[in-house]
């Protein structure tokens, strides 16, 4: 528009150049022309700066009719005065006359291309202002998509219409003054005919007549008027006297009745501009959402002031805190209608119901704030649910009865810990309220004992704050005596300086109740002993649970234009519906919020002083590490010290593994292999024993053990790096913490199931090689098979002297002495003695006539013995005598490689148990390494990842990292940081207030 309105402009400018440009005499005052008019005529103007390339051009030098320059003509100058003329007159005139066409045709071609220019020029110079239209709301570009202004001018009544309806004012002007002419009596009657004197006898006389007739209409109007003032004395006594008869009740009764219609009227007309304005607020934000630049909006008070509410609440659930920061507090019996008010405050069905049953099992903070979408989320959770479909509010419900029924442990029935919800809406009240259990009078089946005690002693920590406004519930539709909920809030608030009481279900109390007064009495506070701030009735619908929001307020509207309790003005007005009800608790909970806020955020200061100080009293050298800050540094410290595993040296996984090996089949190589094999006449029938049997034993546990030894191995070197001490580094604060992230990591950790079957081939052609390469391998073998019989050599030693008692050095130097059970096995061990010593050779098993033997002799000498008593003491003590004879053999081996590099031919000596060790030795190695590369390669890896794993469970699980990481030190730490916090969101609330205000 002002581009157009600048062309406007620099095309007038033109028009005047070409007028003005005609004469060549005449001159204009710069202070007259325009701007750009000046620029063109003085070239030495301020404007004229504004030109960036001077156009001259020579009017004179061309022509209109053709584009060759013109011959220059010589012209004599003029002479002033009398000059003689001759007869060449015509001709200087035509010359003169052809001389001015030339001047104003090219003043009037050159003025308008440079005012043509200087106007593109100053319209270049200009900004484009277009694409700062993104200043201006879109709503003033769309404008007349909203309004039609055409339609609204075609509305309204033209002028020529308007002033047909208006009196002809002159004409009643004329008609005053004839009247006031005509009524003047005297002089006055004279004076106005007498400007008239000057016509005819004939039309005196007429004016005569006429006169004579306006003074007997004048007397007729005034017998009129005075007929009319009798008529109108007697129409006001007899309006007088029927209106006295109308009795006193009857005048009340209307008066009444015009009073409720005209609240109703503008109650009515208070809702359509509410709902107008709602739906302007809900138009404008969603533009503001969609705005060409989108800014960062600030977060509303509520939402700051629910952040404060939400970290008290996670900073002490035990109500130990001194928290006396705002909040509505809902309050009633069970079933008295406390969920239903909520929902109507809230303008959506968002709780679970039930018939009779207990559904509010936590208490539940609603923060309620203003936003352009109706739509509801937990401040744990980025989902939002749509408070307009359906699907969306059952599955609100229902995360809602899941929350609750996990917030309650096992054994109890309600939970102190609070669930957080955040409603957005157009329209809605600005107010955090805290949904509390409905108080119980009895505990039924399947309830916690302590459930009516638990209820009572919740409602009571959050009533006693002083700045909680108490939202007392009551049961219209029962009896007020059968209420419990009443006489607690008369002892927590007995003045009612923070108390509104709400009455439910009064449609059913109407209809139920015989007598209306007890309604009123109810309401004004004069059957119960608790005082209030204020009192309300409300209508939670007809009882159906499908019932939507909008039918429940149009019940209740319905309801209480038609009740007997606003025509008999029981109830007043501001009393009624849920939205009155809304409002009133939404000023009273900001004004409790701005009257207490900052004495509460200066309380947080001086306990926040208390803590910092009592930190730098007790641990001045340590940093303020909170819970998940310390679990952050040991999470750490653990993966680090798993990532150590990998750095184990080849060698010690060997070493270790195959020691672990060899410990855990030792027992069964010498009993189940060797000692049988051994027991044969000839080395064929040795070497045959012992391949069956080492065939046996890989195909079923050799392969099971290997890695269970690798397994176990494994967690004790990951225990080892876990529990070393690392010095003065060294946080015990941490130890529970890893001894459960260790336990934890080896439950879930499982060994490749492929290792076996891979593990028990290699395992079987390494026993299968029975092929000593060189004198060192040789004497390995035997160095490692003495080693094995000499460990098992004294453990058969211990177990005889466990089994028959202490020897005589013993006795004499220590005072010790034989049971009669040692007694009688050391009597059994010498016979056996005996009998071994006659035969060296004697089988591993004694036959029955040799027990029978032996117990005979045994009881010759008094000594009762039984059987099974005999085996065992033989058992022990053929053992030695074995492990002593292979000892010895062992030795004669020592010298045995060269026979063995013979197959032992021409040689006594037979050295088959010295090659059985060699190739147990080599399995064991072999085992050894094939167990450390998968450790190293893999199971290090995922013994790793399932760290990792448990680290992550373990921070998402605040109970286990609060049982986990304890002491005076954290718990000091966490309260630091929550006072810390919650002051930080005071100030930005109360500086946020400051503000608004």
């Amino acid at each position: 528009m002002w581009r157009l309105r600048r062309a406007a402009v620099a095309c007038k400018v033109c028009q005047s150049l070409v007028k003005h440009s005609s004469g060549i005499k005449g001159s204009l005052p710069l202070q007259k022309v325009h701007l750009v008019s000046r620029s063109i005529y003085h070239s030495h103007h301020p404007t004229s700066k504004l030109q960036r390339t001077q156009f001259r051009t020579s009017f004179h030098q061309f022509s209109s009719l053709t584009n060759h320059p013109l011959r220059k003509l010589k012209l004599s100058p003029i002479k002033y005065g009398y000059q003689p003329h001759r007869n060449f007159w015509p001709a200087r005139l035509a010359a003169r006359l052809l001389k001015l066409r030339y001047l104003v045709l090219g003043s009037a071609v050159g003025g308008g291309y440079t005012a043509k220019k200087t106007f593109d020029q100053w319209k270049d110079m200009i900004p484009d202002l277009s694409d700062y239209k993104w200043i201006v709301p879109d709503i003033i570009w769309e404008i007349d998509d909203y309004i039609d202004i055409e339609k609204i001018r075609n509305s309204l009544p033209d002028s020529e219409d308007l002033a047909k309806l208006a009196p002809d004012f002159d004409k009643i002007l004329e008609s005053l003054s004839l009247l006031k002419d005509f009524f003047t009596t005297g002089s006055s009657g004279e004076t106005t005919f007498r400007a008239t004197d000057h016509g005819t006898e004939s039309d005196k006389h007429y004016r005569k007549g006429l006169l004579g007739e306006l003074i007997l209409l004048q007397q007729q109007i005034q017998e009129h008027e005075e007929e009319a003032r009798r008529a109108a004395g007697q129409y006001s006594t007899s309006y007088a006297q029927q209106k006295r008869k109308v009795s006193d009740k009857e005048k009340v009764d209307q008066l009444q009745e015009e009073l409720l219609h005209t609240q109703l009227k503008y109650q009515r007309i208070l809702e359509r501009l509410e709902k107008e304005n709602k739906e302007l607020r809900k138009l404008l934000l969603q533009k503001d959402d969609k705005g060409i630049h989108h800014r960062k909006l600030k977060k509303s008070l509520i939402d700051m002031y629910s952040e404060v509410l939400d970290v008290l609440s996670d900073y002490d659930a035990s109500y130990n805190t001194q928290d006396h920061l705002p909040r509505v507090v809902v309050v009633g019996d069970q079933s008295a209608g406390k969920t239903s008010v909520l929902e109507m405050i809230a303008q959506a069905r968002i709780f679970p119901r039930g018939s009779g049953e207990m559904m509010t099992r936590s208490p539940v903070k609603v923060t309620l704030s203003e936003g352009p979408h109706h739509v509801a989320l937990f401040k744990d959770s980025s989902r939002e649910f749509d408070l307009t479909k359906e699907e969306d509010l059952a599955a609100l419900r229902h995360e809602i009865e899941l929350r609750m029924r996990k917030n309650v442990k096992e054994g109890c029935t309600v939970s102190p810990e609070t669930i957080s919800l955040n409603v957005k809406g157009p329209g809605l009240q600005r107010m955090v309220l805290v949904d509390l259990p409905g108080v119980i009078n009895t505990v039924t089946s399947g309830m916690a004992p302590d459930t009516k005690e638990t209820i009572f002693s919740m409602s009571k920590a959050y009533m006693q704050n002083p700045n909680a406004i108490i939202l007392c519930i009551q049961d219209g539709s029962v009896d007020a005596e059968r209420s419990i909920v009443t006489d607690l809030v008369s002892q927590m608030d007995p003045h009612g300086r923070r108390t509104i009481f709400v009455l439910t279900k009064v449609d059913l109390a109407e209809k139920n109740v015989a007598s209306p007064s007890r309604i009123q009495q109810i309401i004004e506070g004069k059957l119960f002993p608790m005082k209030a701030l204020g009192y309300f009735a409300v209508v939670t619908g007809k009882g159906n649970s499908s019932e939507s929001i909008e039918a429940i307020r149009e019940y209740e509207e319905e309801f209480f234009q038609n009740s007997k309790l606003l025509k008999a003005s029981m109830l007043k007005a501001h009393q009624v519906t849920t939205r009155n009800l809304s409002l009133a608790v939404s000023d009273c909970f900001w004004k409790m919020v701005r009257e207490s806020v900052e004495q509460q955020a200066d309380s947080f200061k001086a306990t926040r002083f208390n803590l910092e100080t009592e930190w730098k009293n007790n641990y001045p050298r340590l940093r303020e590490l909170d819970r998940n800050e310390l679990f952050e540094k040991a999470k750490n410290e653990i993966l680090d010290e798993v990532i150590s595993l990998s750095q184990v040296t080849p060698k010690h996984w060997e070493e270790i593994l195959q020691q672990s090996l060899w410990e855990r089949v030792s027992t069964h190589v010498i009993e189940n292999i060797y000692l049988p094999a051994a027991q044969t006449m000839n080395s064929g029938t040795f070497n045959t024993t012992v391949d069956i049997k080492l065939k046996q034993w890989t195909d079923k546990q050799l392969p099971n053990k290997a890695v269970e030894v690798a397994w176990e191995t494994l967690q004790e070197e990951f225990s080892r790096f876990m529990t070393e001490p690392k010095g003065k580094e060294h946080d015990d604060i941490f130890d529970k913490l890893k001894e459960a992230v260790k336990e934890e990591s080896i439950k879930r950790h499982k060994w490749n199931d492929f290792a076996e079957d891979s593990l028990r081939v290699i395992q079987h052609n390494a026993l299968e090689d029975r092929s000593i390469s060189d004198k060192q391998q040789w004497d390995a073998a035997i160095y490692f098979m003495e080693e094995a019989l000499q460990a098992r050599l004294k453990d058969t030693e211990n177990a005889i002297e466990n089994m028959v008692g202490p020897d005589w050095k013993k006795r004499w130097l220590y005072w010790k002495n034989r049971t009669q059970e040692q007694c009688v096995h050391n009597e059994t061990k010498s016979e056996l003695e005996k009998m071994l010593k006659c035969n060296e050779e004697h089988p591993a098993y004694l036959a029955s006539d040799e027990i029978t033997t032996v117990r005979k002799n045994l009881e010759s000498r008094g000594v009762d013995v039984d059987p099974s008593l005999i085996k065992d003491t033989w058992h022990q003590v053929y053992r030695r005598h074995f492990l002593k004879t292979a000892l010895n053999h062992c030795n004669l081996c020592r010298r045995g490689f060269y026979y063995y590099q013979r197959h032992f031919v021409d040689s006594e000596l037979e050295c088959n148990d010295v090659v059985l060790f060699w190739r147990i030795q080599r399995m064991l190695a072999i085992t050894a390494n094939t167990l450390r590369q998968q450790l190293t390669n893999t199971e290090v890896r995922r013994l790793e990842k399932n760290v990792k794993e448990v680290l992550e469970d373990f921070a998402e699980d605040g109970e286990k990292k609060v049982k986990l990481l304890t002491g005076k030190r954290v718990q000091l730490a966490e309260d630091l940081k929550k006072v810390r916090e919650i002051q930080e969101k005071l100030d930005a609330f109360i500086e946020a207030l400051h503000q608004e205000k």
